[in-house]
């Protein structure tokens, strides 16, 4: 399994799999790890994430060149995601125990009734090459903090990133094996999920990959948290000020080369504003730098693999086959790397890939709509609901539009995001189950009732 930069298409490093001895000894030092971390005081687990924050920010520049040099992520969003990594740290080190103290419940006079919050074991995290250090840590900084611990397995080009991940709960001083990974491909990874000394598993990826590992979760009986894809649509209503809004569209739709599962990727524009909007997001999206991810000045780099390219290359001319417009961008980029320009198409048939499939990439497709009902319709044609946004003048109409958008994250005015306070989940093919705030950290936990009462009285 090898890492290839896709800016130069070079061989990285090429990365042994693990066998089955290796994969059986770490499943083996993770379940007995589990044993005494489990017993750690929390208090003593919030300052080890605490820790983890100072390592990431002290190591911020390495760790951005690492993820640049795999999977193509312009080095300036690298950074802010290392920062991001030690937000999400310095948010569970501060709350967990809050999160998880245990409720007490009013029941009957005399008696003590409570719901605790107990940690269940290893927990699997499959996570994706997208991006490589905020997926893991959104995961691990809950769960490991809630006493679980972290078996990660990661995309094979970004096996590194899984081994610099490894060493930021090393330098912070945590217990070895509370986090470890499995060099494995991913037709191994239904047999790491049948095995007892896992727990629970956490998938972020495509819906068919989710699919898989929900049969065998389900089978198993363990539970399951899937963040999967999704076309999100990014409505522009009649009074939306079109300037900062095409702006914001072009960086919605680029942001991570394009590669993003809550990146917007369908622009439903009200036909009052549309040939305006169209002609100010094409400029704004042929005004950006394509190049090389390690220029800071660079907005849209590689994408992370030659197949990805060829398959987003496919979708687009299949869309243009069907009838679709090619406003801008369109072919690949005639350099060495996986560049793939940003692309405009208009015009784009119900039934055209442009539509009705995920193009992980920087391609968008813009759909005039008559008025706010046909807006809605067309945002809710898919079987995705992850996120959406829409964008007017006025706020309240903006929010009376988010209660009729099937989606697990809704924003108006602003770009739709994770953030460590407050849940994510998906709906629909976009999966189930919630990360970050004090609903994710719930999702690997035990949470079992306590029912006391005085002994009873003998006659």
């Amino acid at each position: 399994m090898k890492s290839i930069n896709p800016a130069t298409e070079e061989v990285i490093e090429t990365h042994e799999e693990h066998d089955e001895a290796t994969v059986d000894a770490r499943l083996d030092a993770a379940w007995d790890r589990f044993e005494s971390w489990r017993e750690t005081p929390i208090s003593r687990r919030e300052k080890l994430l605490a820790s983890a924050a100072d390592v990431l920010r002290e190591h911020s520049e390495e760790y951005a060149s690492l993820m640049t040099e795999e999977m193509g992520k312009p080095i300036e969003q690298a950074v802010s995601e290392v920062e991001k990594c030690a937000w999400v740290c310095d948010y569970y080190a501060e709350h967990a125990a809050e999160f998880l103290q245990d409720e007490h419940i009013g029941t009957v006079p005399g008696s003590k009734t409570y719901v605790s919050y107990e940690p269940i074991g290893p927990v699997l995290a499959v996570m994706p090459w997208n991006f490589p250090f905020w997926q893991v840590f959104r995961f691990a900084a809950p769960h490991i903090t809630a006493g679980n611990v972290a078996v990660l397995k990661h995309a094979p080009n970004v096996f590194g990133c899984a081994d610099a991940i490894a060493s930021v709960f090393e330098r912070a001083g945590y217990p070895d094996d509370v986090f470890t990974s499995l060099q494995i491909p991913a037709e191994r990874v239904a047999g790491v999920i049948e095995d007892d000394r896992v727990r629970g598993v956490s998938l972020t990826g495509s819906t068919r990959a989710g699919r898989a590992v929900a049969e065998t979760s389900g089978r198993e009986l363990k539970p399951t948290v899937l963040e999967l894809g999704g076309s999100d649509p990014f409505i522009v209503l009649d009074d939306a000020p079109l300037e900062a809004t095409a702006k914001q569209a072009a960086r919605a739709r680029t942001q991570n080369n394009g590669q993003s599962c809550i990146a917007a990727k369908r622009f439903l524009v009200h036909e009052g504003v549309y040939d305006e909007f169209v002609e100010r997001f094409t400029e704004e999206m042929r005004a950006l730098t394509v190049g090389d991810p390690t220029d800071p000045g660079t907005d849209v780099g590689p994408q992370a693999r030659a197949d990805l390219m060829e398959t987003l290359h496919e979708q687009v001319t299949a869309s243009v086959e069907a009838g679709a417009t090619l406003r801008l961008g369109g072919e690949p980029l005639d350099r060495p790397g996986h560049y793939y320009p940003p692309t405009v198409l208009t015009d784009v048939p119900d039934d055209a890939p442009a539509r009705t499939e995920e193009l992980f990439g920087p391609v968008a497709t813009v759909i005039e709509v008559e008025d706010e009902t046909e807006a809605i319709r067309v945002a809710n044609d898919t079987p995705y609901g992850l996120g959406a946004s829409v964008w007017t003048a006025d706020s309240e109409r903006g929010e009376a539009l988010t209660t009729k958008l099937t989606a697990g994250n809704v924003a108006v005015n602003h770009i739709v995001a994770s953030d460590p306070r407050v849940p994510f989940s998906g709906t629909k093919d976009s999966g189930y189950g919630t990360e970050l705030s004090r609903h994710g950290i719930r999702e690997f936990v035990n949470t079992k009732t306590v029912w006391v009462e005085d002994a009873p009285a003998d006659e």
